[in-house]
């Protein structure tokens, strides 16, 4: 118990010692894909090659190969609200030339408290895979406190369909459904390796 309560002052005091608007500045995630950054550091938890965690900092590299399942996520959660989260990259296909800024990488709505595994999966996930020689993209994840429990228009997208991902807008989309700023986020930087070739035959781009 004592570990526990130390493990959850140390996330906590973290949290709030990362001056995450600051971050997201200097990553021009503000203005790129946000007006306003959010306060709070959104903690987000890969699982390594050996199913151990690699809890994630913000601006940290990290590889395809590491992020091709989707990460555990909390943010400071009420039990009686909804939350939405997504992922997205504003470097597609590349930061020099974003002309299908942001790729939608995941999107899970009506998280009831801090429970990921209960919300509603708009669109499946699917980890980082930039195109060879793009460089470094910026992979975006944010927490939304929703007005209200939602009926989401958009149409489910497999995390084998391609079509829907590209030239979507997180502001827009927190706009329509009257989410306001993010409450947390963060963010990594992927490149290509070998795994990428297997995310683009999955959304069938090869």
């Amino acid at each position: 118990m004592r570990l526990l309560v130390a493990s959850l002052l140390l996330i906590t005091a973290y949290a709030f010692a990362a001056d995450i608007p600051t971050e997201f500045a200097t990553a021009c995630i503000v203005p790129d894909v946000l007006p306003k950054a959010p306060n709070e550091l959104l903690t987000v938890t890969f699982k390594d090659s050996n199913d151990k965690d690699k809890d994630m900092q913000f601006g940290d590299e990290l590889t395809p190969t590491l992020v091709k399942d989707p990460p555990a996520m909390s943010w400071f959660s009420e039990d009686s609200a909804y939350y939405t989260v997504a992922m997205v990259d504003p470097d597609a296909p590349s930061r020099d030339d974003p002309k299908l800024r942001e790729m939608l990488h995941w999107l899970v709505c009506n998280i009831p408290g801090g429970d990921l595994s209960k919300g509603d999966v708009i669109v499946e996930y699917v980890g980082s895979a930039p195109g060879k020689d793009t460089g470094l993209h910026r992979y975006v994840l944010l927490a939304y406190k929703q007005p209200e429990k939602l009926t989401i228009e958009e149409a489910h997208i497999s995390n084998h369909e391609h079509t829907g991902r590209p030239a979507f807008s997180i502001k827009n989309f927190a706009a329509k459904y009257k989410m306001g700023d993010p409450l947390a986020g963060n963010m990594y930087l992927a490149q290509y390796d070998e795994y990428s070739d297997i995310i683009r035959k999955q959304l069938g781009e090869t």
